[in-house]
């Protein structure tokens, strides 16, 4: 494979379209944490009811309050500069012809769709199936309530700050968003000596905040530990359902993802489902085994070899796919925002759901590179903020994260070969 395949017909892609973050590697103690958390939720259940001393339940408290705000303190300029990082490099891939335009289009049409069908199916699939009881203890200290619709001039209003550093004090996502955007949009249009330095600066500071997320996750086993021992004092044994009840919910997201990427290659790509499934299935396993793309890539070019695509396209798009595309990220990420609006009784309203929607969309570019436990909190707290849903439960759903993630990598390396034979049908 060539390390800086070229665009048909347009530019070369080299390390730029690549993660940016390649100056930083960062091992993240999956298991521990989930250990920690099963070793948490069980000593509750098995401790509760009994006289524990106040300062025994203040001091665990406290440990997984500190833990749970060094990880919120992440999110603002992580966020940020992720932003800018992946709106840029969109922007730049989007230069490198109409091969990679139609790519770019087929990547924001599957998150759009991905999107929109949770919004329409989670709630009343909630709603058939309930969240088992005791699942309201993830919540821990957070208020429950009904939430405020907004007008929709309201709503509009908000899409805009006059003071984004206040916009950021009070986590408000949209204007964020927004704001930062067109920010990088900008920066594209800037003198290449500008927006580089540009580009450098941000591209430092998420380096610098990728370091600083790596340390908090580093604590997360005595995290969640702390916060996993209150959850199971006070939900008993519902606690370890709900838990399942909000794999199997999530991971429902990513199976229809996986099926859209058949129905990619079969209409827009020209396979049929059975000789496409064949080629793929090397692919999966490699994805199933290794929960990586970026570790399946090798194993997407072969898979693309057997459906008879064209090198030229696949060592073109399959590189870029893994760079800037996770197509599951929209729909699972949203799923858990809204997971935790029901367990919140909060009913999200469509105008709000769809900028969550929008919010996923943009996030997701930004975030496609990153290691799952980050990518999971770095993605899911702005679309939850933007939703004005409570973003605690997501300290603990961090931890199981490493079993929905198998859902996430194996529909995104399918989906990955699937756009690379509609990319290469349409330059027939």
């Amino acid at each position: 494979m060539n390390s800086t395949p070229e665009a048909p017909g347009g530019e070369a892609i080299g390390k730029d379209a690549g993660s940016p973050f390649e100056l930083v590697t960062i091992r993240l103690p999956v298991i521990a944490t989930f250990i920690a958390l099963i070793a948490g939720l069980g000593a509750g259940v098995l401790l509760a009811g009994a006289a524990l001393p106040d300062w025994f339940l203040e001091t665990t408290a406290l440990v997984g309050t500190l833990w749970l705000r060094a990880l919120q303190m992440t999110i603002i300029p992580l966020v940020a500069s992720l932003l800018v990082l992946g709106i840029a490099q969109m922007s730049r891939a989007a230069r490198a012809g109409a091969a990679a335009r139609y790519f770019i289009a087929l990547v924001l049409g599957v998150s759009i769709l991905g999107g929109l069908f949770t919004a329409s199916v989670l709630p009343p699939l909630l709603s058939a199936v309930p969240i088992p009881d005791g699942a309201s203890a993830f919540l821990a200290e957070v208020p429950v309530g009904e939430q405020q619709v907004p007008d929709i001039l309201d709503f509009v209003a908000s899409l805009v700050s006059p003071n984004v550093i206040a916009a950021a004090a009070e986590t408000s996502m949209l204007p964020l968003t927004v704001f930062f955007a067109l920010f990088a949009l900008a920066i594209s249009r800037l003198p290449d000596e500008q927006g580089e330095r540009l580009l450098g600066f941000f591209h430092a500071i998420a380096n610098a905040m990728l370091v600083v997320i790596g340390w908090v996750l580093w604590a997360a086993p005595a995290g969640v530990l702390a916060l996993a021992f209150g959850v199971g004092l006070k939900s008993g044994g519902g606690a370890f359902a709900a838990l399942a009840h909000y794999i199997l919910v999530v991971a429902g997201m990513g199976v229809f993802i996986l099926v859209l990427a058949y129905v990619i290659a079969a209409v827009l790509g020209g396979i049929g489902p059975l000789r496409f499934a064949k080629a793929l299935i090397p692919a999966q396993a490699v994805a199933v085994s290794t929960q990586s793309s970026l570790a399946s890539l090798p194993a997407m070019l072969d898979s693309a070899g057997r459906l008879g695509l064209r090198e030229a396209t696949s060592e073109f798009v399959l590189p870029l796919a893994v760079a800037i595309f996770r197509a599951t990220s929209v729909a699972m990420n949203l799923a858990v925002a809204l997971y935790v609006a029901q367990l919140a009784g909060i009913e999200v309203a469509w105008p709000l759901m769809l900028a969550g929607i929008a919010v996923a969309v943009i996030i997701s570019v930004g975030s496609v590179s990153l290691p799952g436990s980050i990518s999971f909190v770095v993605s899911i707290g702005p679309i939850a903020l933007a939703m004005g849903v409570p973003i605690e439960p997501l300290a603990l759903l961090v931890a199981v994260e490493m079993l929905p993630d198998i859902m996430r990598t194996l529909a995104n390396v399918t989906m990955n070969v699937a756009v690379v034979s509609a990319v290469d049908r349409s330059r027939q």
